[in-house]
């Protein structure tokens, strides 16, 4: 369907997923600055009325603190990390690699956000396929990245592209899902810090 080769989603480690995230990690995988400068850019595109979905989620959502969104839904891998989100409403654990359907109706979130995780989906243009359908028409899908990553974890293209191919691979996840009818890249990256990239998809308003 992508035409792209199968090797750039595979992975020096292949064992289960749930191996890998058992024990919870409590720390930030971006610098400082590079995490207000995200949570500076969803207080400028997000509005308090979003129904938000966290995907790939963990124990800190980058949301700013004070913001109340209507609703803040979390999907990751490790229940402990989750359950330390005070952001989260609700919480769903789930390996999206072993099963990428999202258990929301369709038009459930305004807003998805993907905070530097997208490096490790292994069935990426199945689970943006699911992020189209859970946006309502309108919502946002917002992905965030930067250079660090699990090394063993993460999928081949994101080792061998650099900065400006990943975010048009990332592109690409969107467009094949069919559904969004605007795709932009951002570079908000902060100096002497961690690089920001983000790619937007605007959900189109027509069905």
């Amino acid at each position: 369907m992508h035409g792209l080769p199968e090797t750039f989603f595979a992975r020096q480690d292949e064992s289960p997923d749930e191996d890998f995230y058992r024990e919870p990690r409590l720390t930030t995988h971006i610098d400082d600055a590079t995490i207000d400068a995200l949570t500076t850019f969803y207080r400028e595109v997000l509005s308090p009325s979003d129904r938000v979905c966290d995907l790939m989620s963990s124990w800190i959502s980058h949301l700013p603190d004070d913001v109340n969104y209507n609703r803040v839904v979390g999907l990751g891998m490790n229940e402990a990390e989750l359950r330390r989100n005070p952001r989260l409403d609700e919480l769903v654990v789930r390996n999206l690699n072993e099963d990428p359907h999202l258990p929301w109706p369709d038009g459930h979130f305004d807003a998805l956000l993907i905070a530097v995780s997208v490096q490790y989906l292994t069935r990426p243009f199945e689970v943006f396929l699911e992020i189209g359908r859970v946006l309502s028409p309108g919502g946002r899908c917002i992905v965030a990245m930067s250079h660090r990553l699990f090394p063993t974890k993460a999928i081949y293209a994101f080792h061998v592209l650099a900065p400006q191919e990943r975010c048009r691979l990332v592109g690409s996840y969107m467009e094949l899902a069919g559904v969004f009818k605007s795709i932009q890249a951002f570079d908000r990256s902060p100096p002497n810090a961690d690089p920001l990239w983000i790619v937007v998809g605007t959900k189109s308003r027509a069905e």
